[in-house]
């Protein structure tokens, strides 16, 4: 079995996919010019219909794929409500996809506030200043509430709010796509019962 992180000779060989994605990540960093981990976030509404929208993968190890995020906001209140969720990275220099899907858990305080510390200052006042999703009456009103936030942490540490928080989502589905001629694309899918149930793996039609 392949270790994870570690490259394997042919992807449709690949008997980890959580290894395999981290090599592809590994590889789009230095292949793609601008936000390698970006990715498509699915979540259900209320109503069963489904949103979705370009985030940013902030973390991927064994345990699923990180993403922070307002837990106010849409997405957020979605995943409160129905918590699972599909993404979606595309690589278009190395013509690769990879989906997957799953249920979805909090990261711990710990992790958050550690990612968080991260954040330039400005961003840590914007997660402060956004009432993010809801009703804006004017980019003035945002303005105003940025500076205000300004005031408040001046020559002060800029925390974590309670509502800004981390999501793993725990794959319970991974697919890997690889670009060929005319049409004729690689794809190998894996599928597991549940988190800790072994991955069982197929080569898909194109």
């Amino acid at each position: 079995m392949t270790k994870f992180g570690e490259q394997a000779p042919d992807f449709t060989q690949a008997t980890d996919p959580l290894a395999l994605f981290a090599f592809w990540l590994a590889e789009a960093v230095r292949a793609e010019p601008e936000d390698p981990n970006a990715m498509a976030l699915a979540t259900v509404d209320a109503d069963g219909l489904p949103n979705v929208r370009m985030i940013l993968l902030k973390g991927s190890d064994e345990r699923g794929f990180v993403f922070y995020t307002n837990c106010q906001s849409a997405k957020g209140l979605e995943l409160i409500a129905a918590p699972k969720a599909a993404l979606l990275l595309y690589w278009k220099s190395l013509h690769r996809q990879i989906r997957a899907r799953g249920p979805i858990e909090k990261v711990s305080d710990a992790e958050a506030d550690a990612y968080f510390a991260t954040r330039s200052r400005e961003s840590r006042i914007g997660a402060w200043a956004s009432q993010q999703s809801r009703p804006l009456a004017s980019r003035g009103d945002l303005d105003e509430a940025v500076a205000k936030r300004i005031s408040e942490f001046e020559g002060k540490d800029v925390p974590r709010p309670g509502y800004w928080r981390g999501y793993r989502v725990i794959p319970l589905e991974i697919e890997f796509w690889h670009h060929r001629p005319h049409r004729l694309h690689d794809r190998i899918a894996f599928r597991r019962a549940s988190p800790d149930a072994p991955w069982v793996k197929t080569r898909l039609y194109p």
